[in-house]
């Protein structure tokens, strides 16, 4: 018996079926949503609707998610606690539901509010939805760890959860700036937007809860977790296979979240359309709802960890070419956001495929001690992630303050002085470019997938 899979042989060979596949996988529509759209509208929103300060408006993006480092940790912790007292997580799991409320209030900024005061609404609102937000993710995402299946089964129930977080990111990102009114978005835009789209969040989020109760009825694991805590916080720290892991995906989540919040300003200062934000939005997520199968047959012919090292090496080479900016070509720059969407979809799959194979090879050394679990790990993670989406949008909101990029209300059209172009462009095209050959070069001292595969 290996330190991989302390369960029997035959039990990692269970292949679970579609449909339960399916409903589990429609959780991460909601949970699209609320990665996708804040991602790509809340910095633009705070600085060009509510005229608050590009620095101003980074930091309020920022502090919320440092409580995350904190939070989702607890939360996993939480989720452990579930697991071992009542054998499911599924209390946790209705909690994030409540999500979708306070992503609706998050863009209901009432209209006397500006500036500084417009800012501490959104970042208190913010900090509640990434609370319930970890409510919800923590649990969903433990639960491959959760199942009796092998290497391969992992990466086959992530691929289907990719395709539908494709497509809720693909919807989310389309819809969003429409429903603020596109080139002419008002607060009440941004109000209505924020209505619709929770009531789909809602909807997708309980059949997402639905979907795992019925894949933990048929392949649940019967060991119990740990109890977590802070023991089982020092295991998974001191996990070297694990920080390497989380090391990359914290610098693939942080560049990601860059080019997110970076579209809006690419689209309308570089590109000078701003109607062209939902084209290059489509042309960053669509590919993924055609490749991820294909990247699915890469991990099984070469492994998770080679097929990773090429999409990150794809997605920096894609940043530069979008550094050049309009000499390069509209047709050309498309292409380039289509290469990082190809690569986007590479790193959105393997990564969470491959941490459930970290978790399964820290079980033997867990057993005599209850040291560790899938929440604890996973609750780790999820900070790492949300520790990206904060970092990445305040790396932008940076570079606009360095450029001197002048904030302003909805229907004001500011001259922006040269230096802030520069920046529009050099940030989302030359920092994400050196921030993935970071994440790569940190991708490969992780060494585990080989056995992995070998012994699932």
């Amino acid at each position: 018996m290996t330190g991989l899979d302390r369960r029997p042989a035959a039990a990692t060979d269970t292949r679970l079926p579609r449909g339960p596949l399916a409903g589990f996988a429609a959780g991460s529509i909601g949970m699209g949503v609320w990665v996708t759209v804040p991602g790509l509208l809340l910095l633009y929103f705070l600085t060009d609707v509510l005229a608050v300060g590009p620095w101003l408006a980074g930091l309020a993006l920022l502090l919320p998610k440092i409580a995350d480092v904190l939070l989702h940790p607890w939360v996993g912790h939480r989720a452990d606690v579930e697991q071992a007292r009542r054998g499911d997580r599924r209390r946790l799991l209705l909690l994030g539901c409540v999500l979708p409320v306070v992503f609706a209030a998050l863009f209901a900024v009432p209209g006397g509010l500006t500036g500084a005061s417009a800012a501490g609404w959104v970042a208190v609102f913010f900090v509640a939805g990434n609370l319930l937000f970890a409510a919800y993710q923590v649990p969903y995402l433990s639960t491959p760890a959760d199942l009796r299946i092998g290497y391969h089964e992992r990466t086959r129930l992530m691929a289907f959860r990719m395709v539908v977080l494709t497509l809720g990111i693909l919807l989310s990102g389309l819809l969003a700036p429409l429903l603020t009114g596109g080139d002419a978005a008002t607060r009440a835009g941004y109000q209505r937007m924020g209505l619709v789209l929770a009531v789909g969040m809602l909807v997708a989020m309980l059949i997402g809860v639905a979907g795992i109760a019925r894949l933990r009825a048929g392949a649940a694991d019967p060991a119990p977790a740990g109890h977590g805590g802070w023991r089982a916080l020092r295991t998974a720290l001191r996990d070297r296979q694990f920080r390497w892991l989380v090391a990359a995906y914290l610098a693939m989540s942080t560049t990601n979240h860059l080019v997110l919040a970076g579209v809006p300003y690419y689209a309308e200062y570089e590109l000078r359309a701003p109607g062209l934000t939902t084209v290059l939005v489509a042309a960053f997520v669509a590919p993924a709802l055609l490749v991820t199968p294909g990247w699915l047959v890469l991990a099984r012919r070469v492994g998770k960890q080679r097929a990773l090292l090429g999409a990150q090496g794809a997605f920096a080479l894609g940043s530069v070419v979008l550094a050049v900016g309009r000499p390069a070509g509209l047709a050309v720059l498309i292409g380039a956001v289509a290469v990082l969407g190809v690569a986007f979809a590479g790193m959105q799959l393997l990564p969470f495929s491959m941490l459930p194979d970290v978790i399964r090879a820290a079980d033997t050394s867990a057993a005599d001690t209850g040291a560790t679990g899938a929440g604890t790990y996973t609750g780790v993670w999820t900070a790492t992630e949300a520790t990206g989406a904060a970092l990445g949008p305040y790396a932008y909101a940076l570079c606009l303050t360095i450029g001197g990029f002048v904030a302003s209300t909805a229907g004001e059209s500011p001259t922006q002085p040269d230096a802030a172009l520069a920046a529009v462009r050099y940030g989302f095209g030359l920092l994400p470019a050196v921030a993935m050959l970071a994440a790569l070069l940190l991708q490969r001292r992780y060494t585990l997938d080989a056995t992995a595969r070998a012994t699932s």
